[in-house]
């Protein structure tokens, strides 16, 4: 080898990143009072209603947010619009008329 090569140095190996690393959501397993309260007063006003959207706007758990929306459509205050067998597709009740003449 030339001398000249060797004088250069090494090349460092790269460091990969950790990544970024998402916190862990502590979401209620079980409705507490005011969470029941707000699920029952606001999201019969939503437009568009998911699991999804009660977890992240109620920091519920998933299984808890399926249970309630069931419980809902039970009792009138919101119409399923679209069911699937991986997702429910809701919306309140007052609004599906209004869909329907359109």
């Amino acid at each position: 080898m030339a001398p000249s090569a060797s004088a250069g140095g090494k090349k460092q190996k790269k460091k990969w990143s950790k990544g970024k690393v998402k916190d862990k959501a502590v979401h209620a397993v079980v409705l507490d009072k005011t969470t029941s309260e707000k699920l029952y007063k606001d999201v019969q006003s939503y437009r568009l209603i998911t699991v999804a959207t009660l977890v992240d706007r109620l920091k519920i758990n998933g299984s808890l947010a399926r249970k309630a929306l069931a419980d809902l459509e039970e009792k009138g205050q919101i119409k399923k619009v679209v069911g699937h067998s991986k997702m429910n597709i809701y919306s309140m009740s007052t609004l599906l008329p209004d869909l329907q003449h359109a």
